[in-house]
């Protein structure tokens, strides 16, 4: 039987933006005190009051204000807003205005007219060095990275790694905080207050309150500036973060063998490799090609990993297969339209995204959409669920996985119904799945290698 090329493109689930908004809340009565000071430009401590300006469907303003907040004569006056989107794939700072820094401190720009950078306030040292992509990718997993861009001129350079999660005490609480700590590296050239826009900055974040801690280093040599914010008060709640088990890596360079049996319709088993060879985003390529077996399989695939979860966004596939399937729907599609089982991520992705949800958690459920895309392609009815953590031992080694069990119903096609068992293993990915088809046979993917 010789297969057919299949292109998929899936629309991305409803996108929430809950979570992103969780890392910085902003409802209209929220409210932050913080003290910065810097070890050779404010030497004295300085507090700002942080507000909800404004707020839309997506995106907010937070105000801050040095007037009126128990500052000694002599400290810096610091007014201003900042602007943000929470976005499916994490925070973005879209827009800041202020009045114009202290004369003392180092002129952040190429010359001294219309200067529109600044790091004399705390919300300023948060989003020096990224605009229009991530302050804060989400979710926020553990081996997350990300680059940016920043300043007025879109000179500076930011590359953030979240180290994960540590407690912290700040004068906010009484007791330390669990807090997500990232850190930057953040790089600005030809600015004539050089190398201050430059160093490495660490931010504490603190899921339902924002940001409690900030230190940045700046670039130098002996004895060069560092920048200190403290929380020193608020009305939010801090909240326990959600998960960062990363269960499925989107990184290059990630790669792994399957073996996968189907006693009715195979032979001997089909072995297949994989590999990413192109990531960027939380987007990766994931290209599978056959090793031993009865098929001949090239096929690539797209996934997306958003806070509507690790989504399959499209895939192509060629094959030229001895075993002998059974068709597959739905039956509303023409035939050479139709899916097709050749490698262990059509077992996957098969049926409704997302594969598994940003932030898993026991008990949480979703089920497949008839106004969605993927309806429109699959015509795949059910309903997933995160059973737990499990453990689970295949040729690749013994692994805590979370488990996800899919009922499937593909009315007409009983080998696309059934229930499907999915093992997905920190920084692995996939490892094992079984899927009882309608037609009483089972599939069964395990990782080799």
């Amino acid at each position: 039987m010789v297969g057919v090329l299949s292109v998929i493109a899936l629309a991305l689930a409803t996108a929430s933006s809950a979570a992103a908004g969780s890392w910085l809340p902003h409802t209209a009565d929220a409210t932050w005190s913080y003290q910065w000071t810097d070890s050779a430009y404010n030497t004295t401590p300085t507090n700002e009051k942080v507000t909800v300006k404004t707020t839309t469907a997506s995106g907010f303003t937070l105000a801050w204000t040095s007037i009126d907040q128990g500052n000694p004569d002599d400290a810096p006056v610091s007014i201003g807003t900042v602007s943000f989107q929470d976005t499916n794939f994490g925070l973005v700072n879209t827009d800041w205005t202020s009045n114009q820094p202290p004369p003392a401190f180092p002129v952040l720009c190429g010359s001294l007219a219309q200067c529109g950078n600044s790091l004399a306030s705390a919300l300023y040292n948060v989003i020096w060095g990224s605009r229009g992509a991530p302050l804060l990718a989400e979710p926020l997993l553990q081996g997350m990275a990300w680059d940016a861009t920043g300043g007025a001129q879109n000179d500076v350079t930011s590359h953030s790694t979240y180290l994960g999660v540590e407690k912290v005490t700040v004068p906010a609480f009484s007791e330390p905080v669990l807090a997500a700590k990232v850190q930057s590296q953040i790089t600005q050239a030809g600015a004539l207050g050089d190398p201050y826009g430059s160093g490495v900055r660490t931010i504490w974040w603190v899921y339902g309150v924002g940001p409690v801690k900030v230190v940045f280093a700046h670039s130098g040599g002996t004895g060069a500036p560092v920048t200190t914010i403290l929380l020193q008060s608020t009305n939010q709640t801090a909240q326990p973060p959600p998960p960062d088990v990363d269960y499925f890596p989107l990184n290059t360079g990630v790669k792994g063998t399957y073996r996968w049996t189907n006693t009715r319709y195979f032979k001997k088993p089909e072995v297949e490799k994989y590999n990413i060879d192109q990531a960027a985003n939380g987007t990766a390529i994931v290209k599978f090609a056959s090793v031993s077996g009865p098929m001949k399989v090239a096929g690539a695939y797209q996934l997306t990993r958003r806070l509507d979860g690790v989504t399959s966004v499209a895939s192509a596939t060629k094959a030229a297969s001895l075993a002998k399937l059974p068709p597959l729907g739905p039956r509303s599609a023409a035939v050479k339209e139709r899916r097709h089982f050749f490698t262990p991520f059509d077992l996957m992705t098969f049926g409704f995204n997302p594969v598994l949800p940003a932030y898993p958690v026991p008990g949480t459920t979703w089920s497949a959409d008839r106004t969605s895309r993927d309806f429109a392609i699959y015509g795949v009815t059910g309903t997933t669920r995160v059973v737990g953590v499990q453990k689970v031992k295949v040729p690749a080694g013994t692994f805590q996985a979370l488990v996800l069990t899919s009922v499937l119903k593909q009315p007409g096609f009983p080998f696309g119904s059934g229930t499907r068992t999915s093992w997905f293993a920190p920084g692995k990915g996939l490892v094992k799945l079984r899927f009882r088809h309608g037609d009483g046979s089972v599939s069964v993917v395990e990782l080799l290698r």
